[in-house]
């Protein structure tokens, strides 16, 4: 089994034209109703293509639209059968909880505050605590960009450029745009090609780059079996290993960000 080498990234978003969508699950939108997708600031608007500018707006319109996106609340999901997360978008709350040993961490990713439960009971050490709640939001920034990347092509730190028509493993015909990243995240060096299909203009692939100056990938996997959640799309299928367990979600009692004992999930 291939191992998935933890990616380290950002997030926020873009602005939508029109496109042709042949997808069954893609929610419906006007070939004629651009929907407004504005960068995050600190976008490289002036680094970037217009022409890979104009795709990542048309994958937010294909995605469900800017509007959809803005609008959904709560996303919960499983990472690789590793752990599963709750994350509140708006808050910023987040919950983690290990599949495989007693590891709880409770935080919020603006505030970078949280609390941490292990083996039973709940740390008290500031420097334990401390190294939970770093450890959480990378893990945070890492499965939260496997599930909603699409979404945050023009994230804050981001520069988009258009590199070529290619196909995919799957020999699907699609438009490739090079993601890079300029002092942002904790591993800005890291880039990807994102592969848009030519029709749906869903992300049907990626590739990573551990260096964004090597010539070829560390990885390739597949962007597959969309399907819709609450107002937006989502994809679960990374090919040997799969996100699972997807929800979108429009509250969760209130202990879920702050209780250990009773879980979400």
């Amino acid at each position: 089994m291939k191992t998935i080498t933890p990616i380290i990234a950002l997030l926020i978003i873009s602005i939508a034209c029109s496109q042709r969508n042949n997808d069954s699950n893609t929610p419906a939108a006007s070939a004629d109703a651009p929907v407004a997708n504005p960068p995050a600031p600190g976008f490289n608007t002036a680094g970037s293509d217009a022409q890979a500018i104009a795709i990542a707006d048309e994958v937010m319109l294909a995605m469900g639209g800017r509007p959809a996106w803005d609008d959904t609340k709560l996303l919960a999901w499983d990472f690789f059968g590793a752990r599963k997360l709750l994350w509140n978008k708006r808050t910023g709350d987040v919950r983690i909880e290990n599949n495989k040993d007693d590891l709880k961490i409770i935080m919020n990713i603006f505030s970078k505050e949280g609390r941490v439960y292990k083996n039973g009971a709940e740390f008290t050490n500031p420097d334990s605590v401390l190294y939970y709640l770093e450890r959480g939001e990378r893990i945070w920034i890492n499965d939260s960009y496997w599930l909603v990347m699409p979404y945050k092509l023009k994230d804050s730190g981001v520069t988009l450029k258009y590199l070529r028509e290619d196909t995919t493993a799957l020999g699907a015909t699609a438009d490739v745009l090079r993601l890079s990243f300029d002092g942002v995240g904790v591993t800005p060096e890291n880039a990807y090609d994102v592969y848009v299909d030519k029709y749906s203009r869903l992300v049907t692939q990626w590739a990573y780059f551990k260096e964004e100056g090597q010539e070829e990938p560390n990885f390739v996997t597949p962007w597959g079996e969309y399907t819709r959640h609450g107002q937006i799309l989502l994809s679960g299928d990374r090919g040997e290993r799969d996100l699972t367990e997807i929800r979108v979600l429009e509250e969760v009692p209130e202990t879920a960000f702050t209780s250990f004992v009773d879980s979400p999930f």
